[in-house]
């Protein structure tokens, strides 16, 4: 059973939803919240697995109480405003619903969270819409950049630099650069593509020309380029090297 709950200020957005996912057995509605002080209150209680949560409300807006959260449950963004969608984005929210919301568009994306409850819970038959996508669009991030969303190919990338709250993508014929830490960059990245090498970089593995001594060696505009290894990153990078060492 995935645990819900509704955060709203309006009453008949509310009932709307609450109508909507009394359509799914598999969903359990916990609680309506009428702004985000509720909301906290019961995921301090009680484990949710999925918000669905509005922007504007008194107070605190949906996009500041999810930033104010440190393990968030899936959220799915419901809003008037569409202006808010790629704060949602960034947020790694779900979904992003426009109200007034149909049900069809609302099935999709309740699709989409229940699939991705079953992935974290590693449960059997994970393989609809939300890991379909993951298999059909895998090579590729997007990313904030000149207050556009810029798509970044992963076999583009040599590596990644970070650069106290900016990260620098470095690609062969270009760079981007995005405010964001590289640690929400590494936790959205493929783990068996990219390998964080230390502090201030991370390496697209199919890029490593040479391991250095205490180097890891890429080409980077036809001319090698050494990238340090960090300490706190050797042993996994050696274990690494170590299963597909000839």
């Amino acid at each position: 059973m995935i645990k819900v709950i509704i955060v709203d200020d309006e009453p008949l957005a509310q009932d709307v939803l609450e109508t909507y996912v009394e359509k799914f057995p598999e969903l359990s509605l916990v609680r309506k919240c009428n702004n985000a002080l509720e909301a906290n209150e019961v995921l301090k209680s009680q484990d949710i697995d999925l918000m669905f949560l509005d922007i504007q409300m008194p107070q605190l807006t949906g996009i500041d109480f999810l930033k104010t959260l440190s393990r968030p449950p899936l959220v799915i963004f419901t809003t008037a405003y569409p202006n808010y969608a790629l704060e949602g984005f960034e947020l790694n929210a779900l979904d992003y619903l426009l109200k007034p919301i149909s049900l069809e568009r609302f099935i999709k994306a309740v699709n989409k969270a229940v699939e991705q409850v079953k992935l974290q819970r590693n449960e059997p038959g994970a393989t609809g819409s939300a890991a379909a996508e993951a298999e059909q669009h895998p090579d590729y991030i997007f990313v904030k950049a000149d207050k556009k969303l810029v798509k970044v190919n992963y076999h583009d990338i040599i590596y990644i630099e970070g650069l106290k709250d900016y990260v620098i993508i470095r690609m062969e014929n270009q760079r981007v650069i995005t405010l964001q830490t590289m640690k929400s960059l590494e936790d959205k990245l493929p783990s068996n593509r990219f390998k964080r090498i230390h502090r201030s970089y991370i390496i697209n593995i199919d890029k490593i020309n040479a391991i250095v001594g205490n180097m890891v060696e890429v080409i980077e505009k036809t001319q090698p380029k050494h990238l340090p290894i960090g300490k706190n990153y050797r042993d996994e990078l050696n274990d690494m090297i170590e299963k597909n060492k000839l």
